[in-house]
């Protein structure tokens, strides 16, 4: 007997027997309705892992049982059978909480395709909602205030979908976070989640970033070499900063999702790609599409599905919890004990605007975590308002000359003071770290935090 049941919901007996026999012969048992009345009969009756409806139905449609199944059995996975190029109709479906859909006629390799990523999805063997209760915590998205619960719920939701979503959000709020928890969450999972930040790609190279390139192609161009696309085939790919694309990207970028197709640079033939596009920006996206600076298409493409991030300011509450993991983190990676907050510490970071949201927060706790004296962080550890600390600097105690004198980028030339001010001062103590970090003027913890960072153990 089948570990899986599905049902088809179609006026039309030839597509009806269509569908059964593809399903069948993928080892899916198949009971059949011609109606919406008749589907829910079914749906409340019995026991189904999937659900295909066709669009037009003689008492209804198809949304309207998608809507109906997602408050009656809303962990059934439901996808929609839409007239050709009825595009519409395929994203308000989506829009609804349809899994994913398929045109007539139907091609029946993108119908083993839906599926089988359907039928990856939890539960395997629990149907119509019944589904163990999962109240534990995502990791990256901790909190407990009522703004990251909803969020949490949302992207659960629509983790079960193929519809492209939209994260909107501050900088720094955890949009990348979001998108990785739906990736982990929907049928997918198990293939590869890649970022690309669209902001970071010179304009130059974005066609061959994306969509590869073959030898020879352009200078430089000494092997073939597979693209973003590629590299996410099955799986994932997250767009973040979909902003800073320039006007001719996002026309090939429009091509790629709605063809499924891409050609890489050199390349005669096209290659087909199965990915599912999720998107972030900081920026408002409606008002760049009315200064003409974003593609409207492009934006209705991408923009299926969205789900707002909220910033840290919103949801203050979850600051103890963050400020823990995020102090528990440090203590793991850096082999020291770990730090607590004071009051007065505490408060103060709850009363901060964060304009860099959660970033920001990682960034001011790093910082007072390597900067205490002891295993309690303090108001004023935290600098909140900016103020530098107390006592000189590694580079001023080295004496060493200034970057542009040494032909140094800054971020190896300030490695190199601190290396060489610590090992100064560890030869003079003869490697008592305890009196090293008291000649350096700087906390043990800071000293044991230098250390590990710059690999000097």
């Amino acid at each position: 007997m089948s570990d899986y049941r599905a049902l088809i919901v179609d006026d039309e007996p030839d597509i009806r027997e269509l569908l059964d026999i593809t399903l069948s012969r993928m080892a899916v048992e198949c009971t059949t309705a011609a109606t919406l009345g008749e589907a829910r009969d079914l749906l409340t009756s019995q026991v189904f892992h999937l659900c295909l409806t066709d669009m037009s139905l003689p008492d209804g449609n198809g949304i309207d049982l998608v809507d109906w199944m997602q408050s009656q059995c809303p962990d059934i996975p439901v996808a929609v059978i839409t007239a050709y190029g009825s595009m519409d109709s395929a994203i308000t479906a989506l829009k609804t909480g349809a899994f994913d859909f398929v045109s007539k006629p139907v091609e029946l390799p993108r119908l083993r395709e839906l599926v089988e990523s359907a039928l990856r999805l939890p539960p395997k063997n629990g149907g119509n909602g019944q589904v163990p209760n999962d109240n534990g915590d995502d990791e990256q998205l901790l909190g407990e205030s009522a703004e990251i619960d909803t969020l949490r719920r949302q992207a659960r939701k629509v983790a079960r979908s193929q519809a492209p979503v939209y994260i909107s959000g501050e900088s720094g709020s955890g949009k990348e976070l979001v998108a990785r928890l739906i990736h982990e969450h929907g049928p997918r999972r198990d293939h590869s989640f890649v970022p690309v930040n669209c902001g970071a790609i010179p304009q130059e190279l974005m066609e061959s970033e994306f969509f590869g390139h073959r030898k020879g192609s352009f200078t430089g161009a000494t092997e073939n070499k597979d693209g973003l696309f590629q590299a996410a085939h099955q799986g994932t790919l997250f767009l973040d900063e979909v902003a800073d694309l320039p006007l001719p990207m996002q026309v090939k970028l429009l091509r790629a999702i709605q063809e499924k197709r891409i050609r890489p640079v050199g390349a005669r033939e096209e290659v087909p790609v199965d990915v599912r596009i999720l998107s972030a920006t900081h920026r408002n996206l409606a008002a760049l599409v009315e200064e003409g600076l974003f593609r409207q298409d492009l934006f209705y493409r991408i923009n299926v599905i969205e789900l707002r991030v909220p910033s840290l300011r919103e949801r203050a509450a979850d600051i103890p919890i963050l400020a823990k993991h995020i102090l528990e983190r440090l203590a793991q990676d850096y082999e020291l004990p770990p730090a607590q907050l004071s009051n007065d510490a505490l408060t103060a970071l709850q009363a901060h605007p964060f304009p860099g949201n959660v970033r920001e927060l990682e960034n001011c706790l790093e910082r007072a975590f390597t900067l205490s004296d002891d295993d309690v962080i303090r108001g004023d550890d935290l600098q909140l308002n900016g103020a530098p600390s107390s006592g000189q600097t590694l580079d001023e105690k080295a004496g060493l000359p200034d970057p542009e004198e040494s032909g140094m980028d800054l971020e190896t030339y300030l490695e190199s003071i601190e290396r060489t001010t610590i090992e100064k001062a560890l030869a003079q103590t003869e490697g008592n770290k305890t009196a090293a970090a008291r000649r350096l003027g700087i906390s043990f913890r800071a000293l044991r935090y230098k250390l590990k960072k710059l690999g000097m153990e």
